[in-house]
């Protein structure tokens, strides 16, 4: 395991499993889509608000960025210059 940790991040969409629930966030500044997974389902996001996430990267078979902490970004403004999609359409790599 690795750990990873990213600024900047803005929630593009939420989807719960039995398992999990899986958030895209998208990093405003180099417009990189990352898939989490959070495994606690404790973390409820806001749209339009900026985050840091912080976790591992879990690569025993599959490739996952497991959240172990998010908290809001408060040196970036709630809004960005960037603008993104509310449903998370824009050609945006997955990450």
């Amino acid at each position: 395991m690795f750990n990873f940790s990213a600024n900047h991040l803005f929630l593009l969409s939420r989807k719960e499993y039995r398992s999990c629930a899986v958030l895209l966030l998208v990093d405003r500044d180099t417009q990189r889509v990352y898939r989490l997974h959070d495994f606690t389902k404790t973390h409820h996001l806001v749209p339009g608000q900026a985050y840091c996430v912080a976790g591992k990267v879990n690569s025993a078979d599959k490739l996952y960025l497991v959240i172990e902490s998010v908290r809001p970004d408060t040196k970036h403004a709630r809004n960005s210059t960037a603008p993104v999609p509310t449903d998370g359409a824009g050609g945006y790599p997955m990450a």
